[in-house]
Parts: structure tokens; sequence; C-alpha cells
């Protein structure tokens, strides 16, 4: 019996969900179910990078670079929803261009950014604030193992998640979470030592 069309022709892989289309790439490992992801998020992904990138050329060549580079590992990750992740992915991997380059990243001055840039101005080790720093310290070393390791390649090492995940074995959603609670728990160590 001849094998059926791909997900029973193009019609019906349309009509899938990222979840299905994810779970069918990573069980086939047929490329035509993450093409089909992955295009659906083309004009968000374009749009991301070319907010990091500032040029059209550069964000379309990003965007091809990071389907090339997730078609072989997208299923070693957990992925709980499909859009997060890959909005996520796609900002790191635009933010290591630019490091790579040794260019100015653009800052978010959102809540979020505002703690990271507190936490990543309170590692740079700044001798003007010697009770802060050695706070941080004494903090870092009370921090989890797990959170620790993520804070210091996040902050210190400038790794992307990705890259935390393959220094680490750690989970993608690990990792985030890892980072999110260290920053949390060394602020509220900081808080408690310095005041």
């Amino acid at each position: 019996m001849p094998e059926k069309p791909l997900s029973y022709g193009k019609k019906n892989i349309l009509k899938r969900s990222d979840e299905e289309l994810l779970a069918l790439y990573n069980s086939s490992g047929k490329t035509d179910y993450f093409g089909e992801l992955y295009n659906r998020y083309i004009p968000l992904l374009y749009g991301v990078c070319l907010k990091y990138l500032h040029d059209a050329d550069r964000a379309q060549d990003a965007v091809m670079q990071l389907f090339e580079n997730l078609l072989p590992k997208v299923s070693t990750y957990e992925i709980a929803v499909f859009r997060t992740w890959i909005y996520s992915v796609s900002k790191n991997h635009c933010l290591q261009i630019l490091r790579k380059e040794n260019k100015e990243i653009p800052v978010d001055f959102s809540a979020n950014s505002m703690e990271s840039y507190e936490v990543l101005h309170l590692l740079s080790e700044d001798e003007e604030d010697n009770e802060r720093t050695e706070a941080l310290k004494n903090c870092m070393e009370k921090l989890p193992e797990a959170q620790r390791i993520s804070i210091t390649h996040f902050f210190i090492d400038e790794m992307s998640y990705a890259d935390i995940v393959e220094s680490t074995g750690y989970t993608l959603s690990r990792v985030k979470s890892y980072i999110q609670n260290g920053k949390r728990n060394l602020k509220i160590c900081i808080e408690k030592h310095t005041t």
C-alpha cells in the first residue's frame, strides 16, 4: 500500500494547531511540519529581528538563520507555548548577533528589564558601593546551585537562554525559571543585608 501523503495533504497540515505540528515533527522528523509551523511566525520573527537589527536584509537573514539553527535541535526543547518560545528564541538570537558584533543593544525600559539592569549593575562589581557588592557576593553563594549557575551564565557570561540550555542540560523553561527566581531571591537577600 503506498504511503499516505504527509498528514493527508497540505490542507490538513494548515488546519493543525501549533502543538500538533510540533508533536508531528518531533515524532516523524519530517521538515514539512516544522516548516509550516515556522512559516506561521515569520512575520512576528521578522518584526522582532527588525526591531533589534535595524536593517531589513539583516532581519531577513536572521529569520532564515534561526530556522536553519532550530530545525535540527527544536525537538530537544521543552516547549509549552510555541509562540512565546519562538519569540524569546528570536530575541535572544538577535541579541547574540549584536553581542558578537559588539554593537549597542537596544534597551527595553520595562519593569522586568529595569530589574535585570539592577542585577547586572550589581554583578559588574562597581567598587563605589562596597556594602552592596559584598552583599551580592554573599547572596550569590546562598542561591540554589541551578539559580546561581543560570544567573552567572546570563548576566556575567552574557549567554543566551539557548546557550545556557546547551551548556547546562537544563530545559529552556527551567533556565527561565532559575533566572527569574534567582533575580528575585538576590534582590530580597541584598535588601536584607543593606538596610
